[in-house]
């Protein structure tokens, strides 16, 4: 028996991107080595509990599995049958009950398997490696024992999550949660620190300062949370370095810690995206669609299942595009398609059998099958598009994305909102809701006293909504102590004054009208990558070196030339940019990323404590091509709209002070 880390290295060789780095860990280290281990046996059962159930899901495909000898998939905690002649791989989080169940399994005359393979995905305690040691049964059907230290799931090619889904309420939450906030910070920052471990990768460790309004304020909890995060995952990697083989003595990276308040309007304004507009205005479970197909038998539709995932290439090109061009290409695309295509003109003709030449049928059947896969992925994504162009009409949200828009440049107030909640009455509530919490993120003295329940009661919203409103503002500071960025001073004689909280991006990238917004972390990671990023607002905990960000480090790499635009006059004038006529989309980075990361330079990782949302991950592979730094999003949670709504209203105004509360 060998008790070690797993040793994995992403160093030399091809460069591969994060979700390829912790697909392979799975299946090569884990499942094969298992495989080619002190094993006689060519089919291995693997047991997994909860979490590494979905850990391993979201990196992997059964077929995957299956390939490493895997014949049986099962769960630690149901009822099991026997099979002694066959080896089992443990993929398991290294808690008590996992372990019981384990030696439950492996002990006595009659275990359930002949070896065990055990993998624990963080770091497991001296005190259940002890429990494991002592029982003398098992030890001897134990093949090898070993931190895998993989605890998170890899949502995306450059995303994870630590599964942490109720942090916004258990760490922002009052004094009644203490407990749970501390268990949820340690959580996950172990969990983190598991992503470097994967990687192989030592991080210069930054976070989001606590905000320190005058001397005689008191710090709170909730301002520290960045604080405590990057301290816990700093820990973690210290801890790495020591233990683990290979595991770089320097640092490697940069990892920038934040919360949720540094950018309360990224959660609920509505983003223009294909990827976006899905997961807000579809009923989508995951990345599940379910949608009607016709029947093959002549009966009522029937409901089909798909997956908007990677492997999907229409997606993946169309994702981050703006929903006007992705309904543009999607028509192109079909367009070229049924032009190239014999069956699918003979499909879309009007002719009938008698009248096809035997030639005719002869090229209808050689590209049927191809025919019928193509024309069935271009026809799904045809058929969201349209849905998702109808309820943009129906529920007016053109109008609403150009108020949102102008509100956070500046460029409309409040008496643009009363005026816009006056005339649209008929505006769903879930619409007018975001709209306020955006004004409220903007002017949180517009929601103090009377005048918040003025706005609320002429936007007809129930109390409920009211607390989304009021814990928006709680996200920023203290509710005694609430700043705002102009000052109490100015607010007296500026009130009526538009603020902006964000700058109108000028320069060789054009965006459209309605997605001139952009996520706060666009900003924080760019300074980052050029070393211009505030010390003072964003301490390091390893302090690097005057020679770190020097000319190699910080070389100027120009974005990809923009292609020239070939959309036509289809394209409506609301999905136009305001600034360009030729219809240059801000999405054209993406198109033209390069597929060679062999020239990437030194990954940025940015973690958001108290859930990320699609617009921010859209940045993060926006701004890979755009700095050739392959640039990784990780949150507690991915949340669309609906969702952090959802969860912001489970928040309390109490506040919760150090006093209560010591890590």
């Amino acid at each position: 028996m060998s008790f070690s880390d797993s040793d994995s290295s992403s160093n030399g060789g091809d460069y591969k991107n994060f979700r390829q780095i912790s697909r392979e860990r799975l299946l090569h280290e884990m499942l094969r080595s298992a495989k080619t281990g002190d094993s006689k046996s060519t089919w291995k059962v693997l047991i997994m509990d909860k979490l590494t159930v979905k850990i391993m899901s979201y990196s992997c495909k059964m077929a995957d599995i299956t390939d490493e000898g895997v014949s049986l998939v099962e769960d630690i905690y149901r009822r099991r049958q026997p099979l002694p002649s066959m080896d089992a791989i443990y993929f398991i989080q290294p808690s008590r009950e996992n372990v019981i169940m384990f030696l439950s399994d492996m002990s006595g005359r009659s275990p359930l398997y002949r070896k065990s393979f055990v993998f624990f995905s963080s770091p497991v305690s001296k005190e259940l490696v002890s429990h494991i040691k002592r029982d003398s049964t098992v030890l001897p059907r134990i093949a090898a024992l070993k931190e895998m230290n993989l605890e998170y799931f890899a949502i995306d090619s450059q995303g994870f999550t630590t599964n942490n889904e109720k942090a916004l309420e258990e760490l922002f939450c009052d004094d009644e949660s203490s407990q749970k906030g501390v268990a949820c910070l340690n959580e996950l920052a172990t969990r983190v620190g598991t992503v470097f471990a994967s990687l192989r990768e030592f991080p210069f460790v930054r976070y989001q300062a606590a905000r320190s309004l005058d001397a005689t304020t008191m710090t709170t909890f909730r301002d520290l949370i960045p604080t405590k995060v990057a301290a816990g995952v700093y820990d973690c990697i210290m801890k790495y370095k020591k233990t683990i083989p290979n595991f770089p003595q320097s640092e490697t990276c940069e990892l920038l810690i934040l919360d949720r308040s540094i950018d309360q309007i990224a959660p609920v304004i509505h983003e223009w995206t294909y990827d976006a507009m899905c997961r807000d205005l579809l009923s989508m479970e995951g990345n599940k669609y379910v949608h009607e197909v016709p029947s093959k038998v002549g009966g009522p539709p029937e409901k089909k299942e798909v997956l908007l995932e990677d492997h999907d290439p229409v997606w993946l090109e169309l994702r981050h595009a703006h929903i006007a061009d992705a309904s543009e290409r999607l028509h192109e695309k079909m367009t070229n398609f049924v032009s190239k295509n014999k069956a699918a003109q003979i499909h879309q003709g009007s002719r009938n059998s008698s009248e096809l030449s035997t030639r005719d049928l002869q090229k209808m059947v050689q590209a049927l099958p191809q025919y019928s896969e193509q024309i069935d992925k271009l026809s799904l994504h045809v058929e969201i598009a349209v849905k998702l162009n109808k309820l943009i009409k129906e529920q007016g949200l053109r109008e609403l994305g150009q108020i949102e828009q102008d509100l956070v440049f500046g460029d409309a107030g409040t008496k643009e909102v009363i005026k816009f909640l006056t005339t649209n009455e008929d505006a769903s509530r879930e619409s007018k809701l975001r709209l306020l919490m955006i004004l409220a993120a903007i002017y949180p003295e517009k929601f103090e006293g009377e005048k918040g329940q003025n706005l609320m009661k002429l936007a007809k919203l129930p109390p409920d909504d009211m607390n989304a409103v009021t814990n928006m503002r709680l996200l920023g500071a203290a509710p005694d102590s609430k700043k705002s960025s102009l000052g109490s001073f100015s607010l007296k004689f500026d009130i009526h004054k538009k603020r902006a909280v964000r700058k109108q991006h000028n320069g060789d990238e054009e965006t459209w009208q309605l997605s001139r917004f952009y996520p706060i972390i666009e900003e924080l990671v760019e300074k980052l990558s050029k070393g211009e990023l505030s010390k003072d607002e964003y301490p390091c905990l390893n302090d690097p070196s005057p020679s770190y960000h020097g000319p190699s480090h910080t070389a100027t790499v120009q974005p990809p030339p923009a292609a020239h635009s070939m959309r036509s006059r289809r394209t409506p004038t609301w999905a136009r940019p305001r600034n360009s006529d030729d219809g240059y989309s801000s999405d054209s980075i993406l198109r033209h990323t390069s597929s060679d990361f062999k020239k990437m330079g030194q990954r940025i990782f940015v973690f958001i404590v108290g859930g990320a949302t699609r617009s921010e991950l859209r940045v993060c592979h926006k701004l890979t091509a755009k700095l050739k730094r392959e640039v990784v999003l990780g949150s507690t949670s991915i949340d669309d709209p609906p969702q952090f709504i959802t969860k912001l209203k489970m928040l309390t105004a109490h506040e919760l002070s150090l006093d209560d509360l010591q890590i």
